[in-house]
């Protein structure tokens, strides 16, 4: 930076610009510069003819503002970047609406045909799975019997053709155990996406039940 820059002092107008260019654009790049400049020339004038500027401290005074204004143009051109990436991922995201997605949750999915479906992950291979279909308070209304089944990802289905509640409220819970001992799981909620948005520069989709869903939440697609 410009040390101790000598401004002339003779007249009002020279002084009373200054000021206002300063308060109006502190945070123009090109004003900055043109400042920076106007400061340096007068301080080339007005300088000791005894005890001139050093040539290294001068060409170090531009270097340091040239670097300034070359960062702020390389960050107005990376928000430039970031909104038109931002603008592609909405419309990449436009091929999944219609699609189904599984993420972290234990509702069941919407009936097709009188069946309903979700799956669950299995942390351990487990001798016994049932999956308990029940209501939002947690009235057991169904069972379905899995048997053994190993670690992984498991899908089923469930036959609501005898229930004459309202399914769209059912959940349900995996009980997986190795005789005494249970064996962990997650279970995994279907949604059909409706359409897609962004929230902070992150692609976001919206799902049919009226939930909001960030794309790397997603744990399958089809």
């Amino acid at each position: 930076m410009i040390t101790n820059p000598v401004i002339p002092t003779t007249g009002t107008g020279t002084s009373t610009s200054g000021a206002s260019a300063t308060s109006g654009s502190s945070t123009d790049p090109a004003a900055a510069q043109d400042r920076f400049l106007k400061l340096l020339v007068a301080q080339l004038n007005n300088q000791d003819p005894m005890n001139p500027m050093d040539n290294a401290e001068m060409t170090s005074q531009m270097a340091q503002i040239n670097t300034v204004v070359g960062i702020n143009a390389l960050n107005s051109t990376m928000e430039t970047m970031s909104s038109q990436f931002t603008a592609m991922q909405v419309l990449q995201g436009t091929s999944m609406i219609g699609r189904t997605v599984l993420s972290e949750g234990n509702a069941l999915g919407t009936p097709v045909e009188k069946i309903s479906t979700a799956a669950f992950d299995l942390n351990g291979s487990a001798a016994s799975v049932d999956v308990k279909i029940t209501t939002a308070s947690g009235t057991v209304v169904d069972t379905v019997s899995m048997g053994t089944l190993e670690a992984g990802r498991h899908y089923f289905a469930w036959d609501s053709s005898k229930y004459t509640g309202d399914v769209s409220g059912l959940r349900f819970e995996v009980v997986a155990a190795n005789g005494a001992a249970k064996v962990a799981s997650t279970t995994l909620s279907p949604n059909m996406v409706v359409a897609t948005s962004t929230t902070d520069g992150a692609l976001t989709l919206e799902l049919e039940n009226g939930e909001s869903l960030a794309y790397n939440k997603v744990k399958a697609v089809f």
